[in-house]
């Protein structure tokens, strides 16, 4: 029969064959051969039986391959004459050229002839010719490059699909001995890397025409699919070698499952990367290489390719630690099958087995990636990562899809729920153990943050929740649901709304300004519940900050803290609303409302606090997308931060108008009494209060002095002036609205009345008078002499001198006509004035 010899690489023989049709001797074939042929032709019986057969197939082959060399010479030889006929096209343009530019100086000699001659080359032909050179040298780069491109991806060709080294599938089987893998290994190490150099050089022609020639993208997908077409034929048969190499030293190693949790005394596991002799570790060294370069060159092509297409970028680890994971996973998903109910054997198992090869890995695997030239890749976070993703996996694909179909049962919606929130509690002590042990060199520096910023997402066992969102809205409703649980007993206890006392709280004369610049609890007055409530709200956002991406942690937030704070205000809005504002329980009623208040001031505050910080701004940068304007003033709780003050505002309203018509109830009949201002009396001694204003003004003081106690400062400052701006237009409205007289003793009386009602306000400021501007301005007005009262009557009817009158007489507030109508109802003994 006919050699196979005949029909394969040059490079792949070790001596040329005979040719003359007869069998070549058994010396005389290569060591390739010889494994071809005992491999096919085993036993005499398949000697007769299968040469007919084999030889078929490689006739067929043969045929199939020249085949394929006459329609390359024949597309070559298309392109060649293409190119000569364009050549030639361009050299008779180049020629007319000459001639007309040799026959210039003839043409224009003759007087007016060649003015258009000239015109016509300069502006048509010649722009015409530069385009047509231009053409033929894009034409010639194009075929220079495809010639070159072909060359090489042939060359790529014959390596691989030439060779039966790739050709031939599981050569080295995971029972063939070391020495046997290692006569096998050196030739197929040769063609591989060589496969790689030319891959690499294909590689640099691409992106030299990606960014040069991007309309070139025809020959760009060609030969894509050419080069694709190879790595699936070399990639898996390297992976297969390379796990049979594993297997020959004794990985994986086996799981010591009895201590999962390894605090016992067990000898640490044997690690076979560490026991590995020299041949062997020679072995292992070459092939961890050549599958990084693989991979790198993988990612190169991926990189080109992304950019080309705008495809979202992902993170992954090495392939060479990828397969030292790969068998462990098998081992250990037994074990996790049984521990269903029990997640913190099954993560304790991962973590042992991670700390117990993890210093092997960075020993030995970290200089072969320092040599392979991976920048800003690490063995040990490569290791750390494939051990995540292997237990990621398992929750993804048998743990939380039974959860989850627990959850929306009925009956097991309780039982769902416990278990959820503890394979969540392991989940993150996990990735705090995981990040430890990548951290471990470096902890000092990114120990506080307690992220994964700066590292890959697979580092974290949540990214489960990341590519399942269904998952996380599940997960963000139990975490809710706990959380307002464990509010619910101090909801309905009133010990908890007691509002907290200031020590310092006593009534200060003149206060400072940093006594509204509030922080503590106590400070804000704000009832046990809620820094209760805040507590919870934190927790919520410290458990978003173990997630490996932003967008989650926002969802996260969003479902939780937020919907948490939305229920805690709706609770204070109700309380308020249910306080009935009764004249006898009025102060119990104050202290209710205060209570409330004190707790959305106290809320508003931290969130404004924790607003600042950098983890919630980018998260609202996040959120909003890259359209986001920093100096934008909303911040991340802009939306609950404004329903808090809003509660503020309108329950701190609505108890000034309390106040307010709790006054003008008690004191109606001091605005009605338009003799206590017109009367006359021979004795003028000391007034004192009116009787109808006591009872108003006593109500009012003991009120005031429960909001004091009761509501936080900055509050209660903002009450205070907003009852006494109201009082100054109720009394003026009231007492002048009515056309009243007022005699001396009347405006004594009045003053005396005024006084009292300013003294009520003492305790707040040093001049209370300065926030009553109507009665001020008033009793300026009402105590003026009658000469000067004539001369600001004639003064105020001159149109121009208005202003500057009431200006003089320190008058500020009243309007002309209200000063007019104040003077006229002065009443003095002389009628006549």
């Amino acid at each position: 029969m006919e050699s196979p010899a005949s029909s394969s690489s040059p490079s792949c023989s070790g001596s040329s064959p005979r040719t003359n049709g007869f069998l070549p001797r058994k010396g005389e074939l290569s060591s390739h051969h010889l494994e071809f042929l005992n491999q096919k032709l085993a036993t005499r019986e398949d000697l007769l039986s299968r040469a007919p057969i084999l030889s078929s197939e490689l006739e067929a082959k043969c045929s199939e391959l020249d085949a394929d060399f006459l329609q390359l010479q024949r597309q070559l030889t298309k392109l060649s004459v293409s190119w000569i006929s364009r050549s030639f096209a361009a050299k008779s343009s180049v020629r007319n050229l000459n001639l007309a530019l040799e026959n210039l100086s003839l043409v224009t000699s003759q007087c007016g002839i060649g003015s258009r001659t000239i015109q016509r080359v300069v502006r048509e032909e010649l722009p015409q010719l530069a385009k047509q050179v231009l053409l033929i040298q894009t034409i010639r780069e194009y075929a220079d490059t495809a010639l070159r491109l072909e060359a090489l991806v042939g060359d790529l060709e014959d390596v691989v699909f030439s060779s039966s080294t790739f050709s031939l599938r599981n050569m080295v089987s995971v029972k063939l001995l070391t020495s046997q893998i290692s006569v096998d290994f050196g030739p197929k190490q040769e063609l591989l890397t060589q496969a790689i150099k030319l891959m690499n050089d294909i590689e640099e022609v691409l992106v030299e025409i990606v960014k040069s020639r991007s309309q070139w993208c025809h020959l760009l997908d060609s030969v894509d699919a050419r080069v694709e077409r190879t790595l699936a034929v070399v990639r898996p048969q390297v992976l297969a070698d390379h796990r049979a190499l594993l297997s020959s030293f004794g990985w994986p190693p086996k799981l010591a499952t009895s201590k999962a949790d390894g605090t016992g005394g067990q000898d640490p596991l044997p690690n076979p990367l560490v026991l590995m002799g020299g041949d062997k570790r020679e072995l292992y060294s070459k092939s961890f290489l050549a599958l990084c370069a693989l991979q790198h060159m993988q990612t190169r092509r991926e990189n080109r390719q992304r950019k080309n297409t705008e495809q979202e970028e992902h993170g992954v680890g090495l392939w060479a630690i990828d397969e030292l994971v790969s068998p462990i996973a098998s081992r250990m998903e037994y074990h996790f099958s049984k521990w269903a109910d029990q997640p913190e054997l099954m993560f304790a198992l991962v973590h042992k087995t991670t700390s117990a090869f993890i210093v092997g890995v960075d020993d030995i695997l970290q200089p072969l990636i320092d040599k392979a030239r991976l920048v800003s890749y690490s063995a040990k976070e490569a290791w750390v990562s494939a051990m995540v993703q292997l237990i990621s996996g398992f929750l993804a694909r048998k743990v939380f899809p039974v959860l989850v179909a627990k959850y929306k049962e009925k009956d097991l919606k309780s039982e769902a729920t416990s278990s959820w929130l503890h394979f969540i509690d392991c989940m993150v002590g996990f990735d705090k153990q995981m990040r430890s042990l990548v951290n471990s060199d470096s902890c000092f520096f990114l120990e506080e943050s307690e992220r994964f910023e700066g590292l890959s997402r697979s580092l974290s066992v949540l990214e489960v929740f990341c590519e399942n969102p269904d998952w996380l809205k599940h997960w963000a409703k139990i975490e809710l649901k706990d959380a307002w649980n464990k509010l619910k007993p101090e909801l309905r206890d009133e010990r908890a709304w007691s509002i907290s006392r200031n020590p310092r709280d006593d009534i200060r004369i003149g206060t400072e300004s940093e006594h509204f610049l509030l922080s503590t609890s106590q400070e804000h007055k704000a009832p046990p519940l809620a820094e209760s409530s805040l507590k919870i709200i934190w927790e919520l956002i410290e458990k978003s900050r173990h997630f490996p991406a932003v967008l989650p942690r926002v969802q996260f937030v969003r479902l939780t803290a937020c919907r948490f704070i939305w229920y805690f205000l709706n609770v204070l809005v109700y309380r308020c609303k249910n306080t009935e504002f009764s004249p006898d329980y009025i102060a119990d009623a104050l202290i209710r409302v205060c209570g409330s208040i004190n707790a959305a001031r106290y809320l508003e505050s931290k969130l404004k606090e924790r607003s600042d910080d950098i983890d919630f701004l980018e998260m609202r940068i996040a959120e909003r997308g890259p359209d986001f304007d920093v100096k934008d003033e909303k911040c991340f709780f802009c939306e609950e931060i404004r329903s808090l003050a809003d509660l503020q505002t309108n329950w701190l309203m609505e108890i000034a108008s309390v106040l307010l018509h709790h006054f003008e109830t008690s004191s109606w009949d001091y605005t009605q009494n338009k003799r206590q201002f017109e009367q006359r009396q021979d004795d003028l001694g000391l007034a004192v209060v009116s009787d109808d204003l006591v009872q108003g003004l006593d109500a009012l003081r003991g009120q005031l002095q429960v909001l004091n106690t009761s509501l936080n400062a900055k509050d209660f400052f903002d009450l205070w002036r907003s009852v006494a701006d109201g009082l100054d237009h109720y009394i003026y409205s009231s007492i002048f609205s009515s056309s009243f007289q007022f005699s001396g003793e009347g405006i004594h009386q009045f003053e005396a009345d005024m006084k009292a009602l300013f003294l009520v306000f003492r305790p707040f400021c040093v001049r209370p008078e300065a926030f009553f501007p109507f009665l001020v301005d008033t009793l300026k007005l009402l105590m003026m002499s009658k000469e000067e009262t004539n001369q600001l009557r004639l003064v105020l009817a001159r149109d121009e001198s208005r202003k500057k009158s009431l200006q003089f007489c320190s008058i500020s507030h009243l309007t002309h006509d209200q000063a007019v109508k104040v003077l006229r109802l002065r009443k003095w003994l002389d009628t006549s004035c």
